[in-house]
């Protein structure tokens, strides 16, 4: 039996818990905020390791497990906490200026409370070491990006590792065959193609601001916006930094970081929050098309992240939202918004026009019952919503062929699509009260 006592360090903040292993069992879990704030208390990190130390008493602690944003390419895995890598990591903060100060902060605080204990790093960025050279390496000079460590690295792994090992036990089926597009969708925002367990490409970059949409990052950008910005703008630098770090995403699109704000205001007209769900929703579907042509096929879209990410509508909109504008002008009708829908508020296949239907006179050979490929799923492994979903939309992407029904098997998905509103698992917005 063996105590682990994991440690998640922010700028102003410490979540902690510790399980018994091999059981899982939680024995305290909690939450130390507002460090280093006048008022609050706590002086500084140590103090408040210190103060978690009291409150765990006399329960043993054999090992303690710290997440490290960036490990570079220095580390492939986790590693044993001593002074050279600790100070590794410190160097590694010009990569991750948001992230790894503050898990330092951690580590010195942790390693002065608890002094007899052996400290391990995990680097969220070890999980794309398997990264082949086209998708970990950019396009300027050789020698300098070699020299200047610019490269892909990617961030998030702790969470794909664990994720796509509990896809595979939802799907039952086994990880080394399966092809994921996981979306990671919460105030830092990233997807990851996974093939058989190991990632092929993964949307943040050298740093975690590249990719998709998020709170307060930008995500993907032409570099030459901050060239013409510090020439038209005389923007600095610093200043370019914080724009695209702490101004920019959900919050410079709309004027709220959290999703949950920013759906609010879309549901009440705002006009900004509705464009800026269709520039993260446009992102989204730019990186899940190509990772599933780098994939070869799709067997899984798989969501992960916390409670930031909004309501459990979320991954319905984020696969099925769409608009339709009309264009600006003199005497030009207003933009409207088609809602979202996912495939228990569609009408039934038997509703449609019989033109509508897909007709086929023979059933290709790729496409018969014996060697149809499978279907991709989407599956929610949310913390806190271990739930499991099947979206039967999937069975109508593009990505896979579909042969010519029966009209047995046609009323029986016709049946199976003609659920209430009420019964909608993915509850998205037309089904909700």
């Amino acid at each position: 039996m063996t105590h682990v006592f994991v440690v998640n360090t922010g700028s102003s903040s410490i979540k902690y818990r510790l399980l018994e292993l091999p059981s899982g069992e939680v024995l305290a879990s909690g939450m130390i905020e507002r460090i280093g704030v006048p008022g609050s208390g706590v002086a500084d990190h140590s103090e408040a390791l210190r103060r978690i130390r009291e409150e765990l008493g006399d329960v043993p602690v054999d090992v303690i497990g710290h997440r490290v944003v960036h490990g570079g390419a220095v580390f492939d895995g986790p590693a044993l906490i001593d002074d050279e890598v600790e100070a590794a990591i410190e160097r590694l903060a010009v990569l991750a200026p948001l992230h790894n100060p503050p898990a330092l902060l951690g580590i010195r605080g942790a390693r002065s409370a608890f002094p007899d204990v052996p400290h391990v790093a995990v680097f969220d960025t070890a999980f794309h070491a398997t990264l082949p050279v086209e998708a970990r390496e950019y396009a300027i000079d050789r020698e300098l990006a070699a020299r200047a460590g610019v490269r892909r690295y990617g961030f998030h792994g702790t969470s794909y590792q664990i994720v796509s090992r509990q896809a595979a036990a939802l799907l039952d089926r086994p990880l080394d065959e399966l092809r994921m597009v996981i979306l990671h969708l919460g105030n830092g925002a990233s997807a990851a193609a996974v093939s058989g367990g190991r990632s092929i490409d993964t949307s943040m970059g050298m740093t975690p601001l590249q990719g998709l949409v998020m709170g307060t990052r930008s995500g993907d950008i032409d570099p030459a916006v901050l060239v013409h910005l510090a020439r038209t703008e005389g923007l600095t630098i610093d200043e370019l930094d914080a724009m695209l770090n702490r101004e920019s995403g959900l919050l410079g699109l709309s004027g709220h970081a959290d999703m949950r704000d920013v759906h609010a205001a879309a549901d009440a007209g705002d006009e900004a929050a509705r464009t800026t769900l269709d520039i993260v929703v446009h992102r989204l579907r730019h990186y899940i098309g190509a990772y599933a042509a780098q994939l070869g096929g799709l067997d899984a879209l798989v969501f992960t992240a916390g409670p930031s990410t909004g309501s459990a509508s979320w991954g319905c909109t984020s696969t099925t939202r769409s608009t339709s504008r009309a264009p600006a002008g003199p005497g030009a009708s207003p933009p409207t918004t088609r809602p979202s829908r996912c495939s228990s508020c569609r009408p039934t296949r038997s509703a449609r026009s019989p033109s509508s239907r897909r007709r086929s006179s023979t059933r290709p050979p790729h496409a018969t019952s014996e060697n149809r490929p499978p279907r991709p799923r989407a599956v929610d492994v949310r913390a806190g919503c271990p739930s499991l979903r099947w979206h039967s939309r999937q069975r109508r992407s593009r990505l896979l062929p579909r042969a010519r029904e029966s009209s047995a098997s046609r009323s029986t998905r016709a049946a199976r699509r003609g659920r209430s509103a009420a019964a909608c698992a993915a509850g998205c917005s037309p089904c909700a009260p």
